[in-house]
């Protein structure tokens, strides 16, 4: 784990691959850094179980910390995302292949593109606030910046359009990755995303978007692909990553 300084930030932010993007809050301050190590590490052990793990699908990046703009200077910043490809010979229009890998109906390069932030929690903050993350990406999924005045001008003006339409044809969906904590802690936290997740102002985004929980010594022993990853919606069930309940 190493952290830049406020000069080679600038350098890298005029790389074309980040070019338009913000270095997270804190990545130059020395003792925030510090701070979040063992996070950092927690988050890169989890990239490496999915990078072990690929055996159905072809893993293609795995970025920390994107920033998506919620507007007046909040934001969303999952602490990975993940992209998987997936390659099917008999690949049809369905949400889920002949192997079990969910598809997101959107061919690339002769596969099947699978994304998904990934947050990792280390039992550091309460489950009310892990919980309260569900509402941060509900904001994602239906924030539209408003119109400017020009637009809002013109007789007949373009609809504005979900900010995240402009990065993903689907919107990713959600994994939490629990660690930091024994069973008992992990079912706490399991029932505060499922209390929250009863809220009625979050339907639209759970009835569109996939929310699986698991936790991480479960994914270390029996693999990422395992039916070890517990929808909110309902956690008695044990299902895979690529798992969708939509029809």
């Amino acid at each position: 784990m190493w952290h830049p300084t406020q000069y080679e930030a600038q350098i890298a932010s005029e790389w074309p691959e980040l070019r338009g993007r913000r270095p997270p809050k804190g990545a130059v301050d020395r003792t925030a850094v510090r701070l979040k190590v063992g996070h950092g590490l927690t988050v890169t052990e989890t990239a490496l179980a999915f990078l072990k793990d690929a055996r159905r699908c072809q893993p293609l990046d795995w970025i920390p910390e994107v920033h998506h703009p919620l507007g007046g200077g909040e934001a969303v910043i999952p602490d990975a995302l993940l992209y998987y490809q997936h390659r099917s010979a008999n690949r049809t229009s369905s949400t889920t292949g002949t192997d079990g890998c969910n598809e997101d109906k959107n061919d690339v390069g002769g596969g099947v593109m699978l994304r998904a932030f990934v947050e990792v929690d280390r039992a550091t903050m309460g489950p009310e606030r892990l919980a309260a993350k569900l509402g941060s990406y509900a904001r994602l999924h239906s924030y539209a910046p408003a119109p400017a005045a020009r637009q809002r001008q013109q007789p007949f003006p373009e609809p504005v359009q979900e900010t995240w339409r402009q990065r993903y044809p689907l919107f990713p969906r959600l994994l939490f990755v629990l660690d930091g904590t024994g069973p008992t802690g992990v079912e706490t936290r399991i029932h505060a995303l499922r209390t929250a997740a009863r809220d009625l102002a979050l339907a639209g985004f759970l009835r569109e978007v996939p929310v699986l929980a698991a936790p991480m010594t479960d994914l270390l022993h029996h693999g990422l692909t395992a039916p070890v990853w517990r929808p909110i919606h309902d956690p008695d069930h044990r299902v895979d990553w690529m798992h969708t309940r939509h029809p």
